[in-house]
């Protein structure tokens, strides 16, 4: 099939590939050059970058926003499906109408739960006990299509959104090769989502990974994995910004219970720094001051003196 592929992220790039093997990309659609870096230069995005190098002389299209003459040039590329991952707009009626065969999307959840554009941080905070990627007809509502193919994974409550999105980028190639088989066959099989069941989910900023002390650890965990690799967890320690790298909740007992959220109570050789964190205790494993090199706790505690009593975050 004739195929325009939208997508932006490294997650999207083996979409890209797999379909580009297996179809005829018709033209890629892709988010605008943004800054990135110290001198924030304009860099294309990965799905940008990819597409230029194995598929050299295909239209590639980064506009602001999908106008007249951005639906022109789709038009006269005469594709006959619109395959979609994670390109971040919503499209417009207008644009749907020049794909004969409609548009597919692959969105990394479990639809209708986490709708939205960050859905692996959100099942990593949550606690999900599973998560999964489905490939979902577009529609005109964000992520309410009814679902063409689904894969679950049950979670162990160790994944980052590093390591899911790795997972999540392969096997959304692999499900929108099985539905854009099943579209040529004829035999595709659409599931409508229960609305009543959806959530959603905000997009991650830069902030979120200041920590709240008053949480409990297996949420701070939760957030550190959520927020890995980016936009990372930090505090601060005497005025200064203090990443924090590793962590895991303490279950060596019960102490500290006089202590302030936030409060240095001490140093388990085996663990790691232990902080209070809610009503429990948090054992910080690595750590990074700002400007100096990341270190493990024994280093970090061999540099640093007086870390005992000290309240992080105040």
């Amino acid at each position: 099939m004739r195929i325009l592929f939208a997508g932006s992220p490294d997650i999207a790039v083996p979409s890209l590939e797999a379909l580009a093997g297996a179809h005829d990309i018709v033209g890629v659609l892709t988010n605008p050059p943004s800054p990135k870096g110290r001198g924030l230069a304009l860099s294309p995005t990965p799905v940008a970058e990819r597409a230029a190098s194995i598929l050299p002389g295909v239209p590639l299209l980064a506009p602001l926003k999908l106008g007249q003459a951005e639906r022109e040039l789709v038009r006269s590329l005469a594709p006959d499906i619109l395959a979609v991952y994670a390109y971040g707009r919503i499209f417009g009626p207008k644009f749907l109408a020049l794909f004969p065969r409609g548009g597919i999307n692959a969105h990394p959840s479990l639809l209708p739960r986490w709708r939205g554009c960050a859905p692996i941080p959100y099942a990593i905070i949550s606690r999900d006990e599973r998560t999964g990627l489905c490939v979902q007809r577009v529609a005109r509502e964000m992520d309410a299509g009814d679902i063409l193919d689904r894969v679950e994974l049950s979670l162990r409550g160790d994944e980052t959104t590093g390591s899911l999105s790795a997972w999540a980028a392969e096997a959304g190639a692999a499900a929108l090769l099985r539905v854009l088989a099943a579209i040529e066959r004829g035999t595709e099989r659409a599931e409508p989502q229960d609305a009543s069941q959806a959530s959603y989910c905000a997009a991650i900023r830069k902030d979120d990974g200041l920590i709240s002390w008053d949480e409990s650890p297996e949420t701070l965990y939760a957030k550190l994995r959520a927020y890995s690799p980016w936009p990372g967890v930090w505090t601060t320690m005497k005025g200064e910004r203090l990443s924090i790298l590793g962590m895991e909740p303490y279950d060596g007992g019960a102490f500290g219970d006089a202590e302030p959220p936030g409060a240095v109570l001490r140093m388990d050789k085996a663990r790691g720094i232990l902080v209070k964190a809610g009503s429990g205790v948090l054992a910080l494993t690595a750590l990074q001051l700002r400007g100096k090199k990341a270190m493990g706790f024994k280093d970090f505690c061999n540099g640093v003196r007086g870390l005992e009593g000290l309240v992080l975050g105040a």
